[in-house]
């Protein structure tokens, strides 16, 4: 159940936020860098949250045909840190959100054959729990990879707005402060390393949750936001594209950076 009403906000959001984003490409920018999000993946598109495996494989055959190269998360986080250091020129990052079971299933083995770094950002309450979600020990087979990174999504990926306006101010505050700790605490004994990444669930941020999460160990976390992170944007909201099936051909290439 709460797969499908995470699916469900997450599908109007992107509908919305595709409808402003569909016609100009982003003119090419050594000064930002495109962070790409994914969720699910499998043989067909039922919804706006999955992209079929083949239309994956080919946005990977794009990146690599138009000289990007994809970077680990944790690399831009450190770029865009250091002022006095350009960010990589003709990068782009690639992060999965949630802890589907087609994550491991249909993407690990692409990005294991092509050698290419990805990001997952893990609600740990799913994980070997429900029906939908990897396992602890398939999380364990990709982070042992290499190429993996595991970070936090939160503990079971609540609704933040709707969570401020049913519980009292203290309550919202010892609440959010678990979401953050637990989900950290869990992933770090379960995996090892070091969990300091965010991903805000639904997007959903403000200036009090990007206090809290710092408090609680985080350095950088992600929204929803369509457009390419650069120095300028908060480090506690930085963006990321929701890629969609539709994103195919130069339609994906210009998420990259290019233009058409």
């Amino acid at each position: 159940m709460r797969m499908q009403r995470v699916a469900g906000w997450l599908s109007a959001i992107v509908c919305l936020l595709s409808l402003t984003c569909l016609s100009p490409g982003f003119a090419a920018d050594p000064s930002s860098v495109p962070i790409l999000l994914y969720h699910r993946l499998g043989p067909v598109s039922p919804d706006e949250m999955t992209v079929t495996t083949p239309v994956f494989e080919a946005q990977l055959k794009l990146i690599q045909e138009r000289g990007y190269k994809v970077i680990p998360l944790a690399a831009l986080v450190a770029a865009l840190g250091d002022s006095a250091a350009p960010l990589p020129e003709r990068a782009v990052v690639l992060t999965a959100d949630d802890g589907h079971r087609t994550v491991y299933s249909d993407m690990f083995p692409l990005i294991l054959r092509l050698k290419i770094p990805v990001t997952l950002f893990i609600y740990p309450s799913a994980i070997s729990n429900a029906d939908y979600a990897m396992t602890w020990a398939q999380l364990a087979e990709m982070k042992a990879s290499g190429l993996v990174d595991i970070q936090s999504h939160t503990f079971w990926h609540p609704n933040f707005n709707v969570e401020r306006k049913r519980l009292a101010p203290a309550a919202y505050e010892k609440f959010t402060q678990d979401q953050l700790l637990k989900s950290k605490a869990v992933l770090e004994q379960r995996l090892g390393g070091k969990v300091d990444l965010l991903a805000w669930p639904f997007g959903i941020h403000d200036d009090q949750l990007a206090q809290w999460a710092q408090a609680a160990g985080y350095v950088a976390a992600f929204t929803i936001e369509r457009r390419p992170a650069t120095r300028s944007d908060k480090i506690m909201a930085l963006p990321r594209f929701i890629v969609t099936n539709l994103d195919r051909g130069e339609r994906f290439v210009s998420l990259l950076g290019a233009s058409k």
